[in-house]
């Protein structure tokens, strides 16, 4: 080989070098950029954001952590959503706003949606926020009450109607007389014989804040296990599957970080839109949810965040035709988009 020869290719070799690297580069650069498609190139235009609504079911507070989670830390806008979160409350329309398209997307309990699309509302559930229903009744630290058995001959103060009462009285045998759930809890703390409705993660709190000592039993030990989901209209997720399915991986997300992670952002902003709110019952509400693994649920059961189990859903509805709250069949698929239904 000449020196000529030998220059040429070494040129070659130094060129082809060169192209190599900066094909992985470029590479490189794109693989960075994917997640943070979001957040704008300086000189360049912001991305538009697909803008979504989410009714929640309550005023703002950590059961609700999760989406504000999402939110504040940017899991939202990473996803490409400009997500607006409305507070629900007394009196909240949540299943008809959704069905009519006036928000995209709402939350409730599980049991709730399968009696509303049985009722011919078009519904569906893109995934479980909740494993398991925080809902409970609560009892003085002396009651003799121990267990759902003990309540026969009992007054409890509840909503009326829930199916869990039904549920309840034929599974344990028993009666019992029912009280109307005003609000508050100024019954429960002037009867010290009162058995009162209330949430796992929020009544327990207020009542140790009045210096009273205070019991629980969980609705779902009884074997009346809901979940409490996200859901959407059937029409939206036809027409945007993709926005459905990046909301509900988001929120998703949101929630896992805000239950393994550090949850301050979320609780300024919540705290920022509920000012009757407390830093103290956040931390005791997410404590509970910690704690009561209601979240991610427990995997030794077949529990998986998000996911909600096709025997589980069967069992719901099941008990919903036992006492009367279906009239016609209705099935797992009827009320789930396929990514949140587990075998």
């Amino acid at each position: 080989m000449t020196a000529g020869d030998m220059m040429t290719t070494r040129r070659f070799l130094l060129l082809f070098s060169v192209l190599t690297l900066l094909t992985l580069l470029a590479g490189c650069v794109r693989q960075d950029a994917a997640p943070s498609s979001a957040i704008p190139i300086a000189g360049s235009p912001a991305p538009t954001l697909r803008r979504v609504r989410l009714q929640t079911d309550w005023l703002p507070q950590a059961e609700h952590g999760g989406f504000y989670q999402a939110l504040v830390r940017g899991y939202y806008a990473t996803a490409g959503l400009d997500v607006e979160i409305l507070p629900g409350g007394p009196g909240a329309t949540i299943r008809p706003r959704v069905a009519a398209g006036e928000v995209e997307f709402g939350l409730n309990r599980s049991d709730d949606i399968i009696m509303s699309v049985e009722q011919g509302l078009p519904l569906v559930i893109t995934g479980a926020f909740l494993q398991h229903d925080h809902l409970g009744l609560l009892l003085h630290a002396n009651d003799p009450a121990k267990t759902f058995a003990d309540l026969n001959g009992r007054t409890l103060t509840v909503m009326p109607g829930l199916t869990w009462i039904k549920f309840v009285q034929k599974k344990y045998g028993i009666t019992f007389n029912l009280r109307p759930l005003a609000s508050g809890l100024a019954t429960f703390f002037a009867d010290p014989g009162d058995i009162h409705q209330c949430l796992l993660t929020s009544e327990p709190f207020i009542a140790a804040r009045q210096g009273v000592a205070v019991r629980t039993l969980a609705i779902a030990d009884s074997g009346y296990d809901i979940y409490h989901v996200i859901f959407t209209r059937r029409a939206f997720l036809r027409d945007a599957p993709e926005v459905v399915r990046a909301f509900t991986v988001a929120s998703l997300r949101g929630w896992d970080d805000y239950i393994h992670g550090d949850p301050t952002a979320a609780h300024v902003e919540i705290l920022r839109r509920n000012p009757d709110m407390t830093a103290e019952q956040l931390a005791f509400s997410r404590n509970e949810l910690i704690k009561r693994v209601l979240v991610h649920g427990d995997a030794m059961r077949g529990d998986v965040i998000g996911k909600l189990s096709s025997r589980r859903l069967a069992e719901q509805i099941s008990v919903l035709r036992e006492f009367g709250e279906l009239k016609r069949p209705i099935a797992a698929p009827d009320i789930v988009t396929p990514d949140a239904l587990a075998p």
